[in-house]
């Protein structure tokens, strides 16, 4: 492959590369959803970035409303981490700030933007019914 090639597919290649990060999140952040609907979990939460200065390793999710303990059985320290990544794509900003949702708007709130942006790009996007799977928990 010549350089020069290479040089003339940038514009392309950037565009499927920021499609395929956007197919990415829409799913992750699908399978986050079905765990949250699956656990009719509800209420508000505070996702609270990763601070090491104040002494958190691992971004935190709060319940604000609810029973904290709830939470903590769903999702375990990584996965938290995994879900700070992709809500900072999904809303297009880092998050150093904590973030308030309410759980039963995840879905809504989150994927629908990346839906469609998806879908305005001519990406066929499967129906709620099919499910991007994940590793299963220990």
């Amino acid at each position: 492959m010549e350089i020069d090639h290479l040089l003339r597919q940038r514009s392309a290649l950037l565009r499927r590369t920021r499609l395929a990060n956007l197919a990415y999140a829409y799913a992750e952040l699908g399978v986050f959803a079905g765990r949250i609907a699956r656990g009719n979990l509800r209420g508000a939460v505070t996702l609270h970035p990763a601070d090491p200065a104040d002494g958190r390793a691992w971004p935190s999710l709060v319940a604000e409303q609810g029973n904290q303990s709830v939470l903590e059985e769903h999702f375990l320290e990584e996965e938290l981490l995994d879900l700070a990544d992709l809500l900072a794509f999904a809303t297009g900003t880092e998050l150093r700030s904590p973030l308030e949702f309410r759980l039963e708007h995840f879905d809504q709130r989150f994927r629908t933007g990346l839906r469609r942006e998806l879908e305005q790009a001519g990406v066929e996007v499967p129906g709620a019914a099919a499910r991007h799977t994940r590793r299963k928990r220990p």
